[in-house]
Formats: structure tokens, C-alpha cells, sequence
């Protein structure tokens, strides 16, 4: 058995045997010189080859685009773009003209050096799209060549797909009924194929590097998207685990998305809120599916990262005012900018930093920008009369940063002011409690803040100094740590004192064998992945305050990670046996 540690892409559990879909990025090209008096003939094949292919992309637009979501419809619409772009044709006429080779190895040629100059930039957004510049030249030189591939649309039997990078036109025509889960070595978070496998919700692990290297085909895999890890021939032990886990998910789903009516609300009548996590507008239509009473995390970076440049305060705007409006009366949390770390702002940031984590990164960064940060809070500000808007800001460490960050903010309803721009007076303020300093000190930042939102993903990361990306020592990130729940207690705690509520956004909220401690903690909202909040209410709705109470304090009184882990397994194998 073996365990490799990824990016976590899109969540949901896999079992199944492995496809290795190892097509090179394009197939062997020939390479030969062509006679002056033939060049036309050449150039007309290429103008008809690039015909077929953008034909073959509008018929799939034609034919798909009524069952497909915006980001699919718009990536079929940028492939048409790039086959229609006469700058890019005329840059393949004039090296064609000038060198007289096959228009096949020009094409190789061009591309080749384009993606590799991409590929090294520091701009998340141009080095993403090297896949789609990719896709579109090896649909050409395939139409050159004469060659039809195998299309992963004719799949016929269940697979775990495994690929070293997975070209958006492909994830787009896979038989989406027998892909179960998707492992691939290239990839982030942001990438278009990320995107479509959350919306077509296919587990998907990516960033793995080598998982083509060390996964044979037709090989047993697990894949637990919502961790980032794929068990490779797994044992006897885990893979009892993971199929019990799969079978309770697919027994119950249909079943559990009748609790999707009803309140988050114990049997003794304790009531907390479930909300969802979300990156990109077009994720609220599954938050709405799924029941959430809200969002509790939408992550703005990516409106930032997405365009490769800041985004300028209309657009910002436009894209908070449409996550509003599509929620109506449910209330709607923004976390403010947190670049740096992995999400580097292109000609601002750099990857020069030693330590990008516990560097120049989320609320710093925008202290020290000030023009960039007010823009965002304008335009978060002037969208708050559209909905039930909440200001979150993340990784304040002291009370120093909090004053400043409300200073700003008040300095940006000014501006608003005299440019006669109207905003709620009102609106929620509060910060991510993420860094272990915060916890310690919750009860005087309770004061300044109207909520907290406990950030157990980094709070594990910090609180344990354990890298998370770091496949050797990722056993050691454990959620059920004493030291975690200590700093979850002291949190909750801190804000009741003061009267605020505390929420959890981290992937712990969405893990229903946490559900019952955090709810005997004292949390009052949990927000996560859309997908997993009718497990977590089901849990919330057949339990009582008094047993999870009781649970809490149990686990706050045990040593290690591994006795509070199993004291959960217990608890929820005496009151939910059946799964």
C-alpha cells in the first residue's frame, strides 16, 4: 500500500481500477522540407485542417452547451477563439514562409516554445492555459495527420482515471458516467479541469506529480478527494474503511438530500447554521441544491488570480453583487484577499520568499497595498445593499492588524460616501481565528470583531508546524489533535463571552465523524464543500446537544490524537450503527 498527497480538486471518495490515459501531448510529427511551388498547397492544408477542428468544437457546443454549466460553455468558446485568431495564424504563416518545413512541425515548433515560455511564469492564470493552447494545436496537427484518437467518451467499463495532465476538452467528452475519480500529476485548484471535475462532482485529486509513474494500470486506488490522498493498492484494513464510508454515502444520498428542507436543529432543539464554501460564482447553484442557509466562504482571490491582473472595482463589483443576488436573503461571507503562499499575484508578489506561508501573504499584503485593498473593500461595500453581505478578513494575528483592517474600512465607506455611493452602514465585520497567536487571544479580539470564523486548515498547519503539502510528515496534520481542539475551545468560548458566534470553515466542518464534537464545542456555524452538507445536517438532526456536550468534554480531556480520534469512532458507532 501507498499513500501520495495532492491537491484536493474536487471532493467525494473513489474506489475502482486505474486507467492510465498516457497520450503525449501530441504524437510523433514528422519533419521535412516543402518546395516553394507547393507552399500554397501546404498552407490550404493547414486552413482546412483548422476548419475541421473548429468544427468539430461548434458541433460540440451545439450539441452539449444546453447540459453544460457557464465555465464548460466558455472553454468550448476560448478553443473557437484561438482556431479563429488571424494573430496567431499569421505568426504560424510567417514561420512557415521562412523556414519551409511541414506545417505539422511548425506548428509542434511554435507551440512548444509558447507553452514552455508559459509554463515558467509567474502568472497562475498564462501558466493554466498552456493546457488549452495545448489541446487546440494537438487537435490540428491530429487533423494533419490524419489520426483519430481514442476518446475517453468511449469508455465502457468503471475506471479511476489516471493522467499526467488531463486537457479540458477531454474532461468535457469523457464518458462522465464511468470516470469515478480522476488522479492526475499536473494541475492546481484553479485550472480548468479542476473546475469541470467539480462540476460534473468527480472526486479529483491533482498536483501529484508522479502518480503516472508509481500507478499501474488496472491497479486498485482510492481516491479521497476531499483530503488530496490516493491509497495505491490499498490493504485489507483501509480499504474495509473507504468501502463503508462509499457504501454510507451511496445509500444515503438520495435519502439525504431530503434533509436539505429542513433546519440544521438537534433533537433537543439546538440550532445551528450550515453553510457553503465557494470559489466562483457558478458554484451557488450547488450550494443552493444541497440546502446551504448560506455561504460562509467565498474565497475572492481567484476573481484576482484569474484575469492575471488586480481586478479593477467594476468587475469585482459585478462578481460579488451576482453571488448576492443569486442567494437573495441567505447571508453571503467574503473573505477579503489572501494572496501569497501558493496564490502569488502576478508583477507584485514573487516566489523569492523562503517561507511564503509565514510570509508576505492575506491581510499583510493588503495592509501594505493600500490603493489595491480599498479598491476590493469599495466594492464589497457598494454590493451590500444587494444582499446579506458579510466582511471577513484572514490571518489577523494581533489587534494591531484588526484596528488597521476597520480603519480601511472606514476610509473606504468615505470614499463611497462622497462619491455618493450608497452601502449598509451595518454590515458584519469579522475575522478568520487561523493563526494559534488569534486563538490565544480570542477573548480581546471578540471585542473588535462581530464573528469569527475558525480556519482550521492553516490553525492545523500552524498550530502543529506541519506542511500540509509535505507527503512525509502529512500524517502528522490531525484534526483531532489535543492542541486544536484547545484552540477551537478557546475561540467558541471567547466569542460567547462577548456575544458574537463563532463559525468553522476549514475541511473539518465537512467531516461528519467531527460533526458531533464541534457541535459540543459550541460551534455555531459550519460551512464546507456544498456536497457534504446533507450528511453533516442528517448527523446534527439525529443527535442531541446533551450527547455531543458530553462528547466534547471527553475528548478535551484526552492526551493524544489518536484517543480522541477513536472516541469518535465509538461515539458514532453507538449512535449511528448503521452509518
Amino acid at each position: 500500500m501507498e499513500l501520495l498527497s495532492g491537491i484536493s480538486a474536487s471532493s467525494g471518495i473513489a474506489i475502482g481500477k486505474a486507467f492510465l490515459y498516457l497520450e503525449d501531448e501530441v504524437p510523433e510529427i514528422p519533419r521535412y522540407k516543402i518546395a516553394k511551388d507547393h507552399s500554397e498547397l501546404e498552407w490550404d492544408r493547414f486552413l482546412s485542417a483548422v476548419g475541421e477542428a473548429r468544427a468539430e468544437v461548434k458541433t460540440l457546443l451545439d450539441a452539449s452547451s444546453h447540459e453544460m454549466g457557464k465555465e464548460q460553455v466558455e472553454l468550448l468558446e476560448t478553443h473557437l477563439l484561438m482556431l479563429e485568431d488571424e494573430e496567431f495564424q499569421n505568426q504560424i504563416k510567417e514561420t512557415f514562409e521562412d523556414r519551409l518545413e511541414n506545417i505539422e512541425w511548425v506548428i509542434r515548433d511554435i507551440v512548444h516554445d509558447l507553452t514552455q515560455k508559459l509554463s515558467f511564469s509567474p502568472d497562475s492564470y498564462l501558466r493554466e492555459r498552456t493546457a488549452d493552447i495545448a489541446d487546440v494545436a494537438r487537435r490540428v496537427i491530429y487533423k494533419l495527420l490524419s489520426i483519430r484518437r481514442f476518446s475517453l467518451a468511449d469508455l465502457v467499463e468503471d475506471v479511476i482515471l489516471v493522467v499526467h495532465d488531463l486537457l479540458p476538452m477531454d474532461a468535457l467528452i469523457m464518458n462522465k458516467e464511468r470516470v469515478k475519480g480522476i488522479v492526475m500529476d499536473m494541475g492546481s485548484r484553479t485550472s480548468h479541469t479542476a473546475i469541470l471535475t467539480r462540476a460534473f462532482e468527480i472526486p479529483a485529486v491533482l498536483g501529484l506529480s508522479r502518480a503516472t509513474r508509481l500507478i499501474n494500470n488496472g491497479a486498485q486506488i482510492i481516491v479521497d478527494g476531499a483530503e488530496g490522498q490516493i491509497v495505491i493498492d490499498p490493504d485489507a484494513q483501509t480499504l474495509k474503511r473507504y468501502r463503508g464510508a462509499l457504501s454510507r454515502y451511496q445509500r444515503n444520498a438520495k435519502g439525504l438530500l431530503h434533509y436539505t428542507d429542513y433546519p440544521a436543529e438537534t433533537t433537543d432543539g439546538h440550532r445551528v447554521s450550515l453553510k457553503a464554501n465557494i470559489e466562483f460564482p457558478e458554484e451557488v447553484e450547488q450550494a443552493l441544491r444541497y440546502g446551504a442557509e448560506g455561504i460562509g466562504l467565498y474565497r475572492s482571490e481567484f476573481l484576482f488570480l484569474s484575469p492575471g491582473h488586480p481586478a479593477e472595482e467594476e468587475l469585482q463589483y459585478q462578481s460579488y453583487r451576482r453571488v448576492l443576488k443569486a442567494m437573495g436573503d441567505r447571508p453571503v461571507t467574503i473573505r477579503t484577499l489572501d494572496l501569497g503562499g501558493d496564490k502569488l499575484l502576478p508583477n507584485i508578489q514573487d516566489n523569492d520568499e523562503k517561507n511564503p506561508l509565514l510570509g508576505w501573504r492575506a491581510v499583510r499584503f493588503c495592509l501594505s497595498l493600500p490603493e489595491l485593498f480599498k479598491t476590493q473593500l469599495r466594492a464589497l461595500l457598494r454590493c451590500s445593499v444587494e444582499g446579506q453581505l458579510r466582511i471577513m478578513f484572514p490571518m489577523i494575528s494581533g489587534l494591531g492588524e484588526l484596528i488597521d483592517v476597520l480603519t480601511f474600512v472606514e476610509e473606504a465607506k468615505e470614499e463611497c460616501r462622497k462619491k455618493g455611493q450608497p452601502y449598509k452602514e451595518d454590515m458584519p465585520v469579522g475575522i478568520m481565528i487561523e493563526i494559534p497567536a488569534a486563538a490565544m487571544i480570542a477573548d480581546i479580539l471578540a471585542k473588535k470583531a462581530d464573528f469569527f470564523s475558525l480556519g482550521t486548515n492553516d490553525l492545523i498547519q500552524y498550530g502543529l508546524a506541519v506542511d500540509r503539502g509535505n507527503e512525509k510528515i502529512s500524517y502528522l496534520a490531525q484534526p483531532f489533535h489535543p492542541g486544536v481542539l484547545r484552540f477551537l475551545k478557546t475561540s467558541i468560548d471567547a466569542a460567547h463571552a462577548q456575544g458574537i458566534k463563532a463559525a468553522l470553515c476549514g475541511e473539518l466542518a465537512g467531516d461528519p465523524y467531527a460533526t458531533p464534537l464541534l457541535l459540543g464545542l459550541g460551534l455555531d456555524e459550519f460551512s464546507m464543500n456544498a456536497s457534504a452538507l446533507p450528511l453533516v445536517k442528517k448527523i446534527i438532526r439525529d443527535s442531541s446537544m446533551e450527547d455531543c456536550r458530553a462528547l466534547a468534554d471527553a475528548a478535551l480531556a484526552c492526551s493524544s490524537w489518536q484517543r480522541i480520534a477513536l472516541l469518535t469512532e465509538e461515539w458514532m458507532g453507538e449512535f449511528f450503527p448503521d452509518g
